[in-house]
């Protein structure tokens, strides 16, 4: 019994110590902060931990009429099953649901990164947006990042962006330089 107690006492102790001290917070949390890169034009997100990355996803990202923000962000907010709200519209966690099943809200209003129940428009400029990935590779997404994971959202193909995720760096001065496909065909004249 005096074993017990003991015993009892020192865990009480060191949670004690570890609450009052921030310790027990440093400890659930102890990895590498993590970083998520998007592009896109090259419509991909990547899981970074320092220099590395650890995991690709192809994404959708925001149409012609609603394009995704570029700029540095940050997740605030993650919510498994979440209920999907629009004016006028509210649909409850299942199937039918646009957000998916999981939900990564960032440090600007009305945007995240979510799941979809449209998986054929991954790889596409159709969200309102929002950068959406297919439900099984959001979930696996969601595992790795945590709330004040910093979000960097691109919209041209610098050159770390080139580097991650192949391909040659193209600034927006190389873009506006390039004739248009219509000017090299002869047309718009």
């Amino acid at each position: 019994m005096k074993a017990q107690n003991r015993i009892r006492t020192a865990i009480l102790l060191v949670t004690a110590m570890f609450a009052t001290t921030g310790a027990a917070q440093d400890f659930r949390t102890a990895r590498a902060a993590r970083q998520v890169l998007i592009s896109i034009p090259d419509r991909k997100l990547a899981v970074l931990e320092g220099e590395k990355v650890i995991r690709t996803f192809p994404v959708s990202v925001g149409a012609t009429v609603s394009p995704s923000p570029s700029g540095e962000f940050e997740i605030v907010n993650r919510i498994a099953n979440p209920t999907y709200y629009h004016p006028g519209v509210v649909i409850p966690a299942g199937a039918g649901n646009p957000i998916g099943t999981r939900w990564l809200g960032l440090n600007r209003k009305g945007y995240g990164i979510h799941g979809t129940n449209e998986p054929g428009s991954i790889g596409k400029a159709a969200s309102h947006g929002c950068i959406r990935l297919r439900n099984r590779d959001m979930e696996q997404l969601f595992r790795m990042v945590s709330v004040g994971d910093r979000v960097r959202i691109r919209a041209d193909r610098d050159e770390e962006v080139a580097e991650i995720f192949g391909g040659a760096a193209v600034t927006q001065e190389m873009a506006q330089a390039q004739p248009s496909a219509a000017a090299l065909a002869g047309e718009g004249q």
